[in-house]
């Protein structure tokens, strides 16, 4: 049917419009098959459906009746003729009155309108109004003689009774029929039928007053369409009744029946009668429910955001679980594969564009490896002990750490999952933080970018409701939510493994993994405290995870990190439990020449032991001298024996080394310095850069720089900043700072190259002395301040004495160095003047 009336509208067009047809049965009278409605179709053509549409009522001759016929198709199809394909035919009446093939598109209603009329008394039908939105139809009759329009009424119902006939879209429905008593309403409104229609109590004439009618008039009157459910009065103006049906089609059939019926005296209408206005009446209204949403929005957007996360922690959260265990096992697998081992070491070795950066040799680190086997074995046999393994590897950058965590005490470890803090750190912004932490351990989906759009709903929120509501998370919440998820999946990797037939199947989850060690995964989370601030959640959430981890067996954590302040922030995570610690330093000059020549002898057959002394007449000497300059640092190693490699001596190999350490450590901490964005100026770290060069060994005391007129202020944050910024190292001793040397052995050199230059160092030491002489100006100022409040007190008592002599010899003490600096000053001003080369600085 649906797709038959789709036809009819878009066919419509070829037709000529007919203005005085009132319905499909004159365009059918031609075919023979319709023989039986041909003389009532070609009588009326005073009103056809348009002009009933638009008048709202269907208008009668003096000895014509109404009938009404539902269930002739379904009403909840009506929205087809609604698309916007149809356009200005959307009306049922419209397209059936275009149509040109009945045949096709309206043949069972005029069926259905023929089989429900008697053949005995026979009825003359002189229209058909059809109601496409109530899924019935008005068939206007004529009256003949010796039947009036209860007969009609009463000969219709029987037929149906006698021949029911049930539509082809319910065939558990049947068709029925009644009188029209009132004067239907025939509009084309955006309204729904319902099984609850709201009667209106209206005066017929304007002077007269109706009555509320009883409920038992009521059940009188509509009763006879059908089951009642309930009869409820109303409020508000004009007077009203609310009456349900307990079917929808019962509820059409008396709205289409008795509006607009006038109710009598005698039949408890009043003295004036009264006259019913019916409309339907939705029995759950949405617009009381969208009016409560919105005028309640305290309650409902916290709702909203309270199922938006439960719905997303039920069906994201097992898939997320699901991709870090695929995560987990993929490099795990990857790690054991001994091809794939291979060719990522070819790779390695040649060092091709687009593999990510060029990982070491572990075959070259093999005599470091030898150096630190102890170091090995404790941390193997760590990673076996039963309790909380809680595992910090402190040691400079460059040091070998990761390699000797990951290639040799872990490298027969099945299950390891490695978190670098460096990207994660790095990262600007919120979402891109939350992104590169689900990158490292593969937790997705993430809609990182969702973040950013629910942070304006909360906005929206805060201005309407007054408090957030909850719909963004903060970058705490989700990092937790992150490593949650990973924990959730390291543990189900661990219990993978067990059988029903194991000897400890009896064992709960948590006793199995107290009593596997050896089972559980490791997490190794690398950069620790890179670039931490004072309070940084992304290294605090760490701590925690980490910490609950150890505490609930579920796996081993090895920290690798170069700060030696790492105690305080996993202090705070687990305050009760001792750290296992291994400091990784400098290798020794002697481990370093091995390593060199190691390096060598595999990248280039020709080094053999005999042939040293052949190949390089410079010797082992300078290699001794350059390795001692350079230290035990593993990647100035590496550097010098690649420069060495490419046919370079070792000394214009360490030169090279020297000048580039120089040049970064003058822009990074000296000429880039700003006190706004970092704890130190650069006449601070120039004066350190003097005083470790100027040193024995490059060491010095760590109270001197404290004592300095630079770091009388802030000294003891100062330093920690440059340790942190890797200019310099602390060495403590019996757990105090004791003394201060270069964050790197190259860079004792590197301090001595930049003194040298004389240019630089009078440029540098001449603001170094204007920020003095700034410091002791502002310190005479204090002084006479005081002094002057003092002389305007009206008498001098004696025990002000000693206070004016203090400041007396403290004006004194500011001044002379105010003089000392100023002649110091002079001097370097007349030798950046006789030089007339540009600064470096």
């Amino acid at each position: 049917m649906a797709s038959t009336l789709l036809w009819a509208a878009r066919g419509a067009h070829r037709v000529p419009m007919q203005p005085r047809i009132l319905c499909i049965s004159q365009a059918v009278s031609c075919r023979a098959r319709y023989a039986p409605l041909r003389s009532a179709t070609t009588r009326y053509s005073s009103s056809g459906p348009p002009r009933s549409i638009e008048a709202g009522h269907i208008s009668l001759e003096q000895n014509e009746g109404l009938l009404f016929i539902n269930n002739l198709f379904p009403p909840k199809l009506q929205w087809l003729l609604r698309m916007p394909i149809i356009g200005e035919a959307s009306r049922y009446e419209e397209v059936m009155k275009r149509v040109d093939k009945p045949h096709l598109a309206a043949s069972e209603v005029l069926r259905i309108i023929q089989r429900a009329l008697p053949q005995e008394p026979k009825i003359e039908v002189t229209g058909i109004i059809p109601r496409f939105t109530e899924g019935g139809a008005f068939v206007k009759y004529a009256r003949t003689p010796g039947l009036d329009d209860e007969q009609i009424e009463k000969s219709v119902k029987d037929h149906l009774a006698q021949h029911p006939i049930k539509p082809w879209f319910n065939p558990f429905q049947t068709v029925e029929a009644a009188r029209v008593l009132g004067k239907p309403w025939i509009e084309d409104l955006f309204r729904f039928p319902s099984p609850r229609i709201k009667v209106e109590f209206l005066p017929p004439q304007p002077e007269a007053s109706p009555a509320e009618l009883t409920q038992e008039v009521l059940y009188s009157v509509f009763r006879r369409y059908g089951k009642l459910v309930d009869i409820a009065p109303g409020s508000g103006a004009p007077k009203n009744a609310f009456v349900e049906f307990s079917r929808r089609r019962h509820a059409i059939l008396a709205r289409n029946c008795t509006h607009g019926l006038v109710i009598t005296e005698s039949e408890g209408g009043g003295k004036a009668g009264t006259l019913l206005r019916i409309t339907y009446e939705r029995k759950i209204k949405f617009s009381y429910i969208k009016d409560w949403i919105l005028s309640h929005p305290r309650i409902v957007i916290p709702a909203i955001a309270a199922f938006v996360a439960t719905m997303t922690v039920i069906i994201f959260d097992p898939i997320r679980t699901f991709f870090i265990k695929m995560k987990v096992k993929a490099t795990s697998e990857a790690d054991q594969n001994s091809a794939w081992r291979w060719i990522r070491k070819q790779v390695s070795k040649a060092n091709f564009i687009g593999f990510g950066r060029n990982k070491r040799d572990p075959d070259v680190l093999e005599v470091l490896w030898e150096d630190r086997k102890n170091d090995i074995s404790q941390l193997q046999s760590w990673l076996t002990e039963n309790t909380g393994t809680f595992i910090v590897i402190q040691g400079p950058a460059g040091s070998g750490k990761r390699e000797l965590v990951l290639d040799q005490a872990l490298k027969d470890k099945r299950y390891r999952v490695v978190i670098d803090c460096k990207p994660i750190q790095e990262a600007r912004g919120d979402a891109a933080t939350i992104a590169t932490a689900a990158a490292q351990v593969g937790y997705r989906p993430m809609f990182s970018w969702m973040n950013s759009f629910s942070s304006f709903i909360d906005l929206a929120a805060q201005g309407m409701i007054g408090t957030k509501a909850g719909f963004s998370e903060t970058l705490d919440a989700q990092l937790s939510k992150i490593w949650q998820n990973t924990g959730v999946a390291l543990k189900q990797v661990t219990l993978e493994g067990r059988r029903k037939d194991d000897k400890d199947s009896q064992l709960s989850d948590e006793e199995y993994l107290d009593a596997h060690p050896e089972k559980r995964p490791v997490v190794v989370i690398d950069n620790f405290l890179h670039k931490a601030g004072e309070t940084d959640v992304v290294y605090d959430k760490i701590s925690e995870w980490a910490a609950a981890l150890t505490s609930a067996n579920i796996a081993h954590v090895i920290f690798l990190t170069t700060d030696i302040s790492y105690s305080k922030p996993l202090n705070k995570a687990l305050p009760n439990q001792i750290f296992k610690t291994i400091s990784m330093g400098d290798c020794s000059l002697e481990v370093g020449k091995k390593f060199v020549l190691d390096y060598l002898g595999r990248e280039d057959d020709s080094w053999k032991d005999g042939e040293l002394q052949k190949r390089f007449p410079f010797g082992t000497d300078e290699l001794d001298r350059c390795i001692e300059t350079l230290g035990g640092r593993l990647t100035d190693l590496e550097f010098l024996a690649h420069r060495m490699k490419a046919g370079e001596s070792p000394q214009h190999a360490v030169n090279r080394i020297i000048e580039q350490s120089a040049s970064e450590i003058l822009k990074i901490y000296i000429l880039d310095a700003d006190p706004s964005k970092q704890h130190w100026t650069r006449e601070q770290a120039w004066h350190l850069i003097k005083a470790l060069a100027n040193s024995k060994n490059g060491v010095m005391s760590y109270n001197d720089i404290l004592l300095s007129d630079l770091f009388k202020d802030n000294g003891e944050t100062t330093v920690a900043a440059l340790q942190q910024a890797e200019l310099l190292n602390i060495v403590s001793e019996n757990g105090r700072p004791h003394a201060i040397k270069p964050g790197k052995p190259v860079y004792h050199a590197a301090f001595k190259r930049l003194t040298e230059d004389k240019i630089l160092r009078s440029r540098l030491d001449l603001a170094t002395l204007a920020q003095l002489i700034s410091d002791e100006n502002k310190s005479v100022a204090k002084y006479e301040d005081e002094l002057q409040r003092l002389a305007t007190l009206p008498k001098q008592p004696s025990a002000l004495t000693p206070r004016v002599q203090w400041l007396l010899n403290k004006l004194y003490g500011s001044q002379t160095k105010v003089e000392k600096f100023e002649k110091d000053s002079a001097q370097l001003k007349a030798i950046l003047q006789s030089d007339g080369r540009p600064g470096v600085a």
